[in-house]
């Protein structure tokens, strides 16, 4: 019994059985048209322990989203202030300037005086802007509010009809989707429909929905829209990771009827942040969900979201950190070298891996450390032009060995030089 290989992969997924696709689902409704929504420069500010940019990175990172194929951008909160204004203008017109393909957003509450400075930008910078104005919707944030479904309805229209008077599209957000009554979200979502709003975001605001409950919701809110005759509306899936599931979510979410999905890179966000951007793009690369979109400068804006907003990426963060692809372990090292001695790098890049470097423009790196063999030391000095003799190689482990470490570089040169 053999599995089908997505495109995407390389020839030595041959010899791989790939359970995952045994009677894999499809996509029920898309059928893999979906878009991808970055909210790095919006709701991942909004994570108490990050820096808010200066402009020259917010670009440099809008330009690096765009060319990884991220779809749209939510590029702030102009009505937050003077310098968030100025941001969204920035960049938004830099999105005509250099001709980006991606396009942007703004978030809002259902409060005209927030929507009013989004239109504003729009007529300065001559691209329109999705308005994504968002209100709680659920139980427990009415109780705390002191709302009633009839002023959660009143102020969504009023915001919707505002918003489409100044020829903007509408993205209607309802806050806590996921812990909200199906009464409740029928009422605010015919409203806003009715309204004018030519799209819709299920949020689950605070990380509480499983994968069942994405599934329940999305076939729920598509099962609705056709009986509204409303399939035209598009539908958002914005996630969060308080219970480690945002990244299957999302992916959940795809599978079963969003067409567009949100995430932050490095999941940065409130609390403990948003569905992974990047991770979702991983993963949808690896199942061949995303066609011909160059994911090679995915690291780089890793690399620049993590320095720019001070978080820096975890050793273990996965693909993007440090040791995703290092290994000192001989068995493993081992391994990694005897593919590459057939000549077969794609073969080197996936026999101790589940993702391949390489499509993400990183490479396999063997160390040496306490758990290291000969076959690793030979490697590292191999790489580096290095003539190794036995001798050496025994010193180099024997140091190796004593070490409750990897070795640095500096430690290994030490003992070549010492020869």
């Amino acid at each position: 019994m053999t599995s089908k290989r997505p495109e995407a992969l390389h020839p030595a997924a041959e010899y791989i059985y790939d359970w995952n696709l045994v009677e894999r689902r499809q996509p029920v409704v898309m059928k893999g048209k979906f878009e991808l929504h970055d909210e790095t420069l919006r709701d991942g500010l909004q994570n108490p322990s990050v820096i808010d940019p200066p402009i020259a990175d917010k670009l440099e990172i809008l330009h690096l989203l765009d060319q990884v194929g991220v779809d749209t951008c939510d590029v702030g909160l102009p009505g937050a202030g003077q310098r968030a204004f100025d941001d969204v203008l920035r960049l938004c017109r830099e999105m005509v300037d250099a001709k980006l393909n991606i396009r942007p957003t703004c978030a809002g509450r259902t409060l005209i005086q927030d929507i009013k400075p989004m239109a504003e930008v729009t007529q300065k910078a001559g691209i329109p802007i999705e308005v994504m104005t968002f209100i709680g919707s659920s139980p427990i944030r009415a109780l705390a509010e002191d709302w009633s479904v009839e002023l959660i309805r009143r102020r969504s229209v009023e915001a919707i009809t505002f918003a489409v008077k100044e020829g903007l599209p509408v993205n209607y957000v309802t806050e806590d989707t996921t812990r909200s009554d199906p009464r409740v979200l029928y009422e605010l979502f015919k409203s806003a429909i009715e309204a004018g709003a030519t799209r819709l975001t299920l949020c689950d605001t605070v990380g509480h929905v499983t994968p069942d409950g994405v599934k329940n919701l999305l076939r729920w809110t598509r099962n609705l829209l056709r009986a509204l005759g409303a399939d035209h509306i598009g539908l958002d899936w914005h996630g969060h990771n308080d219970r480690g599931l945002g990244v299957v979510n999302s992916i959940w979410a795809i599978e079963h009827g969003a067409d567009r999905v949100h995430g932050a890179i490095l999941g940065v966000g409130e609390r403990v942040g948003n569905a992974s951007l990047d991770q979702i793009i991983v993963n949808l690369k690896l199942i061949g969900e995303l066609g011909d979109r160059d994911v090679s400068k995915l690291g780089a804006l890793c690399d620049k979201v993590g320095k720019a907003l001070g978080v820096g990426i975890p050793i273990s963060y996965p693909v993007m950190g440090r040791d995703a692809f290092r290994t000192g372990t001989g068995v493993h090292a081992s391994a990694i070298i005897k593919a590459l001695e057939k000549g077969d790098a794609d073969l080197a890049d996936r026999v101790y891996s589940g993702v391949p470097a390489g499509v993400f423009g990183r490479t396999q790196e063997i160390e040496i450390g306490p758990m290291s063999g000969a076959s690793n030391v030979n490697f590292w000095l191999k790489v580096r032009g290095i003539e190794g003799s036995s001798e050496l190689v025994a010193a180099i482990l024997t140091e190796a060995k004593k070490s409750n470490q990897t070795l640095t570089e500096e430690e290994i040169r030490r003992v070549i030089d010492a020869r």
